[in-house]
C-alpha cells in the first residue's frame, strides 16, 4: 500500500453523494450490513505540518459520523447547532479511521448524539452534538 493509498479496509465501501465538501476531502467509506459505522483512510493531504492528521479534518468527519447517527434514527435531514469534541490520540498517515455514534435522545426538532473515532480499536477522538431536525418538506431519503 502506497502512502497515499486510499484502499478500504474488508468490508466497507466507498459512500456517495456525500456533498462537495466530504467528496472533496474523502473518500469516506461504510458498511452497508451497518449503516453507523463509517471511516476513511489517512492519506497525506489530511496531514498537519507535524505529519499527523489535521485536527480539523478530524472534526468535519466526526460531525457527518454525528449527522448520520441522527439521519438513522429519525429519516430526518439535520444541521449541526453545536459539537464539542475531544482529541484523545493522534491519527498518522495510512490509519484507517472507523467512526460511529448513537443518538441519544431525539425529540420533534432536535436529536442529540454522541461518538468516537478509533484507529485499531484505540478511541482517538471524541464527540457530542446537538442537530436541528429539518422537518416537513425536507423529509426526504437520502442517498449515500
Amino acid at each position: 500500500m502506497t502512502a497515499d493509498s486510499q484502499t478500504p479496509a474488508p468490508g466497507f465501501i466507498e459512500s456517495t453523494s456525500r456533498g462537495p465538501f466530504t467528496t472533496h476531502n474523502g473518500p469516506v467509506y461504510h458498511k452497508p450490513d451497518d449503516p453507523k459505522v463509517r471511516a476513511f483512510r489517512a492519506v497525506q493531504r489530511h496531514c498537519n505540518g507535524f505529519g499527523i492528521v489535521h485536527g480539523g479534518w478530524l472534526m468535519a468527519f466526526a460531525d457527518g459520523v454525528l449527522g448520520g447517527a441522527v439521519w438513522e434514527a429519525t429519516k430526518s435531514r439535520s444541521v449541526t447547532l453545536r459539537m464539542n469534541s475531544d482529541f484523545v490520540g493522534m491519527v498518522r498517515q495510512g490509519d484507517w479511521v472507523e467512526g460511529r455514534a448513537v443518538v441519544t435522545r431525539a425529540t420533534r426538532s432536535l436529536a442529540f448524539a454522541r461518538g468516537e473515532l478509533t484507529v485499531g480499536g484505540k478511541i482517538v477522538f471524541t464527540a457530542e452534538g446537538v442537530f436541528k431536525l429539518m422537518t416537513g418538506g425536507n423529509r426526504r431519503s437520502r442517498s449515500r
